[in-house]
């Protein structure tokens, strides 16, 4: 029963420390001149688009780049179709 106990523990926090990851595509721009464009970043932590909205106004800001908006947030599934579309800002923020 200990060993039966003990290994359900481990599975318990196994499960506990694995997290999906998470993914938001987002919209940028900077000025003069305007430059726009679409890349897909990876979020860590809480997978909302609120969190995206806040790790990437602080990424992006650093390039320049002011964070026009989040159109959404992700999980692997939906990550490849999104990669030619974002071109060089494929994971790159």
């Amino acid at each position: 029963m200990k060993h039966l106990s003990f290994t359900f523990m481990i599975l318990m926090l196994c499960a506990g420390t694995a997290q999906a990851a998470c993914y938001a595509d987002y919209k940028a721009k900077q000025d003069a001149p305007l430059r726009l464009h679409y890349g897909v970043a990876e979020v860590q932590g809480d997978c909302s688009v609120a969190s995206a909205e806040d790790q990437l106004r602080q990424s992006l800001s650093r390039d320049g780049w002011q964070l026009l908006n989040v159109l959404g947030v992700f999980d692997d599934a939906g990550l490849e179709g999104r990669k030619d579309s974002a071109g060089e800002y494929f994971l790159r923020y």
